[in-house]
């Protein structure tokens, strides 16, 4: 093993014990390991690694920046252990990520796509009633898609009221509460799953699961999205942009600000809660699924001009 390739593992290693899972830096620090090897270098230098970042032409310069973001915090690590090292700067390939714009589903049009997925052509019924659960509990709970498709029953407790997301980001776990009328419409879809698969001989691994017993997977769950979109008109019929499964979180965040400012609440004292519940390490994260409407700074607003009243 060459000293940077250990170099790598020894990176990795720390991050990963701090929380970090590093899915795709493995593979591109190592790349880059070969990449240098190939060139005769025994230190990272600036050069050579926009090189490698940049050295698919076909991917977009949204990779390009993300892929030297990766070899400069290894870089920053290495250095210290070898002066010959260079840190490459991030505006050797600048790209500015634009924010999606996202849709806020009003209460009309979650409750047509709800009612078309329970009519959704399937001679299975809990299939159904599987997609009408999971996108109720996204749009009232702010989940992400991954979250929710990972629980398993074992983690969803109806009495207390608890759901348990386990091994979110920074490898954490968190509880997020539900309203009862969400657990009675979880509890029925429970005992309609149990049967189902007590009658096929399958056990129940995952909470929402596919009629064969196995997890469902992200891109089949968007695909019936846009296809029930589509169907209430919410998209348009040929493809295209339209609303996404991921906007149900800004929803709730803004629905949330919404009712705090309504009811009078300190919002700045409250966010933390908000963030803890939604999942983020601090309130950055949680700021950025913030959407300015005409509502919500109307309530705003008013909040504003009840504790200045009579104050000259």
């Amino acid at each position: 093993m060459t000293p940077l390739t250990q170099a790598v593992e020894d990176y990795l290693a720390l991050r990963r014990s701090l929380g970090f899972k590093l899915r795709e830096y493995g593979v591109c620090l190592h790349e880059l390991v070969s990449f240098l090897g190939k060139r005769g270098a025994e230190h990272v230098t600036s050069a050579l690694a926009v090189e490698y970042a940049a050295s698919r032409a076909y991917e977009k310069p949204v990779s390009w920046a993300r892929r030297l973001t990766i070899i400069r915090g290894f870089a920053e690590y290495r250095s210290a252990a070898d002066p010959a090292t260079e840190v490459p700067h991030l505006r050797l390939l600048p790209f500015r990520s634009k924010r999606a714009r996202p849709y806020l589903y009003s209460e009309d049009e979650i409750d047509r796509l709800l009612s078309a997925a329970l009519t959704m052509v399937s001679p299975h019924p809990l299939r159904q009633r599987t997609y009408y659960c999971l996108f109720g509990l996204l749009a009232v709970t702010g989940m992400r898609l991954g979250e929710a498709l990972n629980l398993q029953p074992q983690d969803v407790d109806l009495a207390q009221g608890l759901l348990t997301v386990r091994r979110t980001k920074f490898d954490k776990n968190r509880l997020v509460t539900l309203h009862p009328s969400t657990c009675a419409v979880l509890r029925e879809y429970g005992r309609l799953r149990d049967e189902t698969y007590a009658r096929r001989r399958r056990p129940v691994v995952f909470f929402f699961a596919t009629i064969h017993g196995t997890r469902l997977n992200n891109s089949g769950v968007n695909m019936v999205f846009r296809d029930l979109s589509r169907q209430i008109g919410l998209r348009k019929h040929g493809g295209g942009p339209g609303p996404r499964l991921h906007d149900f979180r800004h929803r709730f965040a803004v629905e949330t600000l919404l009712r705090w400012y309504r009811a009078g609440d300190e919002v700045t004292r409250r966010m933390p809660i908000l963030s803890t519940y939604l999942g983020h390490s601090n309130v950055t994260g949680t700021y950025w699924y913030l959407t300015n409407t005409p509502e919500l700074m109307a309530a705003a607003g008013n909040l504003l001009e009840a504790r200045w009243k009579g104050v000259a």
